[in-house]
């Protein structure tokens, strides 16, 4: 069932991405729809790329960062937050729901909290599947 949805993860690479290998080292199971995409900071991800994602086929893309305030490099989880605030308010003036979106953060020791959120996401992308859209 989990192969019924496609979720695009931008992973921070030092806080998101790490809590995913630790997620995967305690063998903390998560749904295989996720795909992760590691990026050196969420405040590097571009709105066309998430944009490209949900083009492209993804069902949902998810933006996971470091925590506000602890970002390494200073700022960058600010920026990510202020572009995916503009990026949902325009997602269904180009035809995609709020809910195909979701900004995560995560410290590299939280791999449960990860993990949560995948698992909250692709249970709502089944949801909006079934639902028709």
């Amino acid at each position: 069932m989990d192969n019924d949805v496609k979720i695009i993860a931008f992973c921070c690479n030092w806080c998101s991405y790490a809590a995913a290998d630790l997620a995967g080292i305690s063998r903390i199971q998560y749904p295989c729809s996720v795909r992760i995409i590691r990026v050196m900071c969420s405040g590097m991800v571009h709105p066309d790329m998430i944009l490209h994602a949900l083009n492209q086929g993804a069902d949902g893309v998810m933006l996971i960062g470091c925590h506000l305030g602890e970002c390494h490099y200073q700022d960058g989880n600010h920026k990510a937050l202020a572009r995916m605030e503009i990026l949902e308010e325009i997602l269904t003036d180009l035809g995609y729901k709020k809910e195909q979106l979701q900004t995560t953060w995560v410290s590299a020791n939280e791999p449960n909290m990860l993990v949560d959120a995948v698992y909250d996401m692709n249970e709502r992308l089944l949801e909006l599947k079934s639902a028709g859209q």
